[in-house]
């Protein structure tokens, strides 16, 4: 390793650290967030670290050639920023590792540090990493506390978590930032060369298209015992709809999942629905009722007046595996249309599709306070759950009458009737299939998010590999 091959030369492995600081600048500058003030982005994972581990003091920094910027810091009203040698930051990005120290009152780190012998008397700190998928820290997540005090490794891990949530969240904000300059560029060519149009036209299809994806998960992770399958129709590709779903771990083998509509369209819906989606993972990562999920989701899409209206309805739910194969599922749901649960005939029962209704639920963002509805259901093995945006529901068929939920519990029943065991994969496959017949395409943009629970052996192992599917559909809007 380079490293070990400047050991013993003090000069050599000085210029050495000299180059990986240097592109661990670059990195940092990278995401455009050195030498501005906190803009309250990251202050909402700042007070989950500072609840969840309990502390007075806990901040988001990004580490500077000779400062550290606070880019949240709760309970430290008014820091923005220190000197390098002022803040511990400077040796948590020294390491992959989390660096705890449990009384730095024993520890030579930092005995003499100015945040321990000065006004702040930090007596306990512990850190982790904000690091690039290629390996630059860039700064840390940090908790401190007045008095010593201990972690367990698990909460290491959970610190370790919240770091990754900043990273996330960088990554989301870079890319939000190079699409509308995009978007910035494709509007200047097309107001000085009105005989590119068309050109010009395809771009900011392109742009659309791209940042549509960047709001929809790539590819849906493998859940043990589970098939889960996704489909995203656009109504048009020249403009960015607000439609999403996710799934996501909550850990010791549980999963949550959701499926939603914003209102608005363009970078704004972009915006709306990349906040939610970090909301909800972060939220559910500490709070295991999906309904006080949506209801911190609604307190935060209420906190900024200055935003305006931001709209939400939703289904969020999660997964939690029963040891007799499937899942017991929690749904929780605002302003929503209903989830459909598919099961096959067994046992005298008809196949059927029965509407998951959260009757009473209001939409996300709309009131202080606002109703939010659970049921819980089990999905047996051989069972499915479909969740879908209303552009489904509201587009018109071949015939030119309206593809509404009635005529979407009736495709769903005969699909049943005609499958031993529903899998998530097909009914995805056959919705699409359905939208792409519909003569002047969807009404609106239509998300389908499909979980069938794997069948089992008669040792109780799942029969297969459950795996995932994901479709991607964008088309124009085709008018007669």
């Amino acid at each position: 390793m380079p490293d070990d091959e400047q050991a013993g030369k003090p000069e050599a492995a000085s210029e050495g650290s000299r180059k990986r600081e240097a592109r661990r600048i670059a990195a940092a500058r990278r995401y455009d967030i050195l030498g501005i003030p906190p803009d309250g982005a990251f202050d909402r994972i700042a007070a989950l670290a500072g609840r969840l581990f309990d502390v007075p003091m806990a901040t988001v920094t990004i580490v500077d050639t000779d400062r550290v910027w606070f880019k949240a810091a709760y309970g430290l009203k008014g820091a923005t920023q220190a000197g390098r040698d002022a803040s511990l930051s400077s040796s948590a990005i020294l390491s992959d590792a989390p660096l705890v120290i449990p009384d730095t009152h024993h520890d030579a780190l930092t005995r003499g540090h100015p945040m321990v012998a000065g006004p702040a008397g930090t007596r306990f700190y512990a850190a982790a990493p904000i690091t690039t998928a290629d390996g630059h820290r860039l700064g840390a997540v940090e908790i401190l506390d007045t008095r010593p005090r201990r972690i367990t490794p698990e909460q290491a891990a959970a610190l370790t978590d919240l770091a990754t949530l900043v990273m996330d969240q960088l990554e989301l904000r870079l890319s939000a930032l190079r699409m509308l300059r995009r978007e910035r560029e494709v509007l200047e060519v097309a107001r000085a060369v009105r005989d590119r149009a068309e050109q010009d036209r395809a771009r900011t299809a392109a742009f659309a298209t791209a940042l549509q994806s960047s709001l929809l998960p790539p590819a849906l992770p493998h859940v043990p015992g589970l098939q889960a399958a996704c489909h995203y129709t656009t109504a048009s590709v020249h403009d960015i709809g607000g439609d999403f779903y996710d799934i996501f771990p909550l850990g010791a083998g549980r999963w949550a999942f959701c499926l939603g509509d914003v209102s608005g369209r363009g970078t704004t819906a972009a915006a709306l629905t990349s906040m939610i989606r970090h909301t909800l993972r972060s939220t559910a990562l500490l709070e295991p009722d999906p309904r006080t999920v949506l209801e911190t989701l609604n307190t935060a899409l209420l906190a900024d007046p200055t935003a305006g209206v931001r709209l939400c309805t939703l289904i969020f739910g999660t997964l939690d595996p029963d040891p007799a194969g499937g899942f017991t599922i929690t749904l929780s749901g605002g302003g929503h249309p209903p989830a459909y649960h598919l099961r096959p005939a067994r046992q005298g029962l008809r196949p059927r599709a029965e509407p998951i209704q959260l009757s009473g639920g209001m939409l996300l963002g709309a009131l202080d306070g606002a109703p939010i509805v659970s049921r819980t259901l089990r999905l047996a093995p051989g069972e499915a759950l479909l969740l879908h945006s209303d552009g489904l529901t509201a587009s018109r068929t071949s015939h030119g009458a309206r593809f509404d939920e009635e005529s979407l519990a009736a495709h769903l029943a005969h699909h049943a009737a005609t499958s031993t065991a529903p899998r998530a994969a097909a009914v995805i496959d056959d919705l699409a299939a359905l939208v792409a017949t519909f003569p002047v395409g969807p009404a609106d943009d239509v998300a389908l998010l499909a979980l069938s629970a794997t069948l089992l052996e008669a040792d109780g192992a799942p029969v297969g590999a459950s795996g995932t599917t994901h479709t991607s559909g964008p088309r124009p809007q085709q008018h007669t």
